[in-house]
């Protein structure tokens, strides 16, 4: 029986081939998959998502050969996103209601994507951001990845009280990374490196007759924005600030790591077999993408913020704040150039990719759908349903309680519920501009019912709320221990 395997990333593709007919399901097909997420990006800076004058040619190509989800829902930060990825369920029930003060830790009662995928045999690695604690037990090599290579804490040199730190005094040049548990220097620009050891790893496995899972998770464009010196300076040229530079910049350099990446897939011949997905993890920044006018060409042109006429940023409820890119493409399996308007979500990932290897979903943990049907018909039925959004974020110490109905949203296909005051219909009014609840009043009664019941449900599994400040940071005190000893080896680039 022919075995296909899948590849999902946060990055753009190639040609691609006719659709399989309908009677090929996708269903059950174990294809590699490789999942690509960026950091802070959001939806707006990419060509194809009408942006005027950032470059991705190669998102843009990706975007073309793909199925678009163009209401595709995630969290309003990055640790709650990653934990609904890697579990199939909204991240206030794997108890990570903050991104740090131990409250970004997934519970450990959570069975994860990569363990779901190895039931069909699938071997997973993890190249960048984790985020989902940083204590032994929450450490990715604990939780289904056979290959781990990655940062500490949400950041490069990121160190908060508490056990959320990175390797001391990192930078986004010449990182350390825990590398299966042990620490190596590497030399380069952390987006580099991190492509590098994904394909490093990809061109290992590629033969086997296992299919592969590969999560590539950039540290870009998440602050402080440091970008290449070549890919800053075309900023730095139009007369944008130091950290619009580096914010850009590293968009940029990630669409050139997209297409090296998507260039390798094809000289080995993966596209038949290999499914590629891109998203974000969260809406675009407000701290590097600027405001107002940001630079100026050569000809006294104005270049202008831009955010796809979204309300709200990174950590809003907003639309602005939760929408992200989704793309799909599978040479020859899925057909492309489509857009699909069902509201979609990070926990349909898991329940997604689990039908695509053919395995069962966790009994009482999987809340997400399936997206199969609609990425083979994408007008087929489909429900609506309501979506949860939360910031989170409250002070340690505090209830949530008393949280419960600050900094939330409701959305179904055409209704945004937020903040218990304010119902915007996206249909009609994408940009948020209206207020409209005074018109639906059983609509806001029905959203607030749904809410409330689902609050007091999650209420119960945010596990992580009277945890006490771990006294150790310890990416810190795994680095000093093994500086003393063994010391800290170069790691060695792959020739690919």
């Amino acid at each position: 029986m022919k075995r296909y395997r899948l590849l999902l990333i946060a990055l753009p593709l190639w040609l691609a081939a006719p659709a399989a007919p309908a009677s090929e399901p996708l269903a059950g097909s174990t294809p590699n998959i490789i999942l690509m997420i960026t950091d802070d990006q959001g939806y707006g800076p990419i060509g194809r998502h009408g942006h005027p004058w950032i470059q991705t040619p190669h998102l843009d190509q990706l975007y073309d050969q793909s199925v678009r989800f163009t209401r595709f829902l995630v969290s309003p930060t990055c640790a709650p996103t990653r934990s609904a990825m890697m579990t199939g369920r909204h991240a206030m029930r794997n108890g990570v209601t903050h991104t740090i003060l131990e409250r970004e830790r997934m519970t450990l009662d959570a069975v994860t994507l990569p363990q779901v995928l190895k039931q069909a045999g699938y071997r997973s690695g993890i190249f960048g951001k984790w985020h989902l604690g940083d204590e032994e037990p929450y450490q990715p090599h604990q939780r289904g990845f056979d290959e781990a290579f990655i940062h500490g804490a949400g950041g490069i040199g990121q160190a908060y009280d508490c056990s959320c730190a990175d390797a001391p005094g990192n930078k986004y040049f010449d990182a350390v990374i825990r590398h299966n548990g042990s620490f190596v220097k590497t030399h380069g620009y952390c987006t580099d490196v991190f492509f590098d050891a994904a394909l490093g790893w990809i061109k290992r496995v590629k033969d086997d007759d296992s299919p592969f899972f590969a999560y590539i998770t950039t540290n870009a464009p998440h602050g402080p924005f440091i970008a290449p010196p070549k890919n800053a300076k075309r900023f730095t040229d139009l007369g944008f600030g130091e950290q619009q530079a580096g914010f850009y910049g590293m968009i940029e350099n990630i669409d050139e790591n997209v297409g090296r990446l998507l260039e390798r897939l094809e000289a080995w011949n993966l596209q038949a077999n290999t499914v590629v997905i891109f998203m974000s993890d969260n809406g675009m920044t407000g701290g590097g993408s600027g405001k107002g006018v940001i630079g100026m060409t050569p000809d006294g042109k104005k270049l202008e913020f831009y955010n796809a006429g979204m309300k709200g940023l990174k950590g809003s409820v907003d639309e602005g704040g939760v929408r992200v890119p989704f793309f799909v493409r599978w040479d020859g399996r899925i057909a492309p150039g489509r857009d699909i308007d069902r509201i979609a979500a990070h926990l349909d990932i898991l329940p997604t990719l689990a039908a695509l290897a053919g395995v069962p979903v966790p009994q009482g943990q999987v809340e997400g759908r399936n997206l199969l049907p609609l990425l083979q018909t994408p007008d087929t039925p489909w429900p609506d349903r309501y979506m949860f959004s939360h910031k989170g974020r409250w002070k340690t110490g505090d209830s949530p309680d008393n949280h419960q109905w600050k900094d939330f949203s409701v959305r179904n296909q055409r209704f945004r519920f937020v903040e218990n005051v304010a119902l915007y219909d996206m249909q009609n009014d994408p940009g948020q501009t209206t207020n409209v609840i005074a018109e639906h009043p059983e609509l806001v009664q029905q959203m607030r019912a749904a809410y409330d019941d689902w609050w007091k449900k999650t209420r119960p599994l945010m596990v992580n709320e009277d945890a006490p400040m771990s006294p150790t940071r310890p990416f810190h005190e795994w680095y000093k221990q093994q500086l003393e000893t063994t010391g800290i080896p170069d790691w060695a680039a792959p020739q690919l």
